[in-house]
């Protein structure tokens, strides 16, 4: 159980995994795990909130993801979109602030429409960041980093590694105390490589769809009783 007064992960990030695998299993079609993933970041966010963090990242969908049929990747620009519109005004409300961790090439006008839009009408919003990985890869961001450098004309003496977090898409954000990945897989995919190198590691067991309010208090319990050393 999680104890609310002590030592709560101020930056929670988590890799969404097994939308699709917890549709084949209730015998339902993958889109319906998708959707069914979309309502939950919903519900943890909330819970997120009310258990005191205050930066939360999604994994929502890596530039890998692109491989998946047109019909799958149609239907998750949509379900953004969707997810957007339907929860605006309760981010502006509950004093959510959005931010899109990845990159703009390849989303349509439509979906960078509503990415701009959010991330404006929330902009003053401050009890809670919540960052949507989004076309997002840990290299590619890092990659991207290197040319804003570049086009800045920093002398490579100067570059430092405060430089490099600087100039990514996390700039300005504390990096993630705790990563967590549900369905049972146990690597990291390209997320956060950058800002996760001292992060504490959650590996569920259940699928993204079944992570509800009792698992998220079953990581932070377990972030709270680890000792972070950052390599000490």
């Amino acid at each position: 159980m999680t104890k609310a007064s002590e030592n709560i992960p101020q930056h929670i990030a988590i890799i969404l995994d097994g939308n699709r695998r917890w549709a084949r299993a209730k015998g339902l079609p993958s889109l319906a795990g998708h959707k069914k993933g979309a309502e939950q970041v919903r519900t943890i966010l909330k819970h997120a909130q009310k258990i005191g963090v205050k930066i939360f990242t999604v994994y929502a969908f890596s530039m890998e993801n692109w491989n998946r049929t047109t019909e799958e990747v149609g239907y998750l620009m949509e379900l953004l979109v969707d997810f957007i519109d339907s929860h605006i005004e309760e981010m502006k409300n509950k004093g959510v602030r959005f931010v899109h961790l990845g990159s703009r090439d390849n989303l349509s006008e439509k979906v960078l429409g509503k990415i701009d839009m959010a991330v404006s009408q929330t902009a003053s919003n401050g009890k809670i960041i919540f960052c949507m990985a989004l076309n997002y890869g840990g290299h590619d961001e890092i990659v991207r980093a290197v040319k804003k450098i570049m086009s800045e004309n920093i002398p490579a003496a100067q570059i430092t590694p405060e430089t490099i977090t600087g100039h990514l898409d996390t700039a300005g954000l504390p990096d993630p105390d705790l990563i967590i990945r549900t369905s049972g897989e146990q690597r990291l995919s390209g997320f956060l490589p950058w800002q996760g190198t001292y992060s504490e590691l959650y590996f569920a067991p259940c699928y993204w769809p079944d992570f509800d309010a009792r698992e998220l208090d079953k990581a932070v319990a377990e972030y709270q009783s680890r000792k972070r050393r950052y390599g000490k």
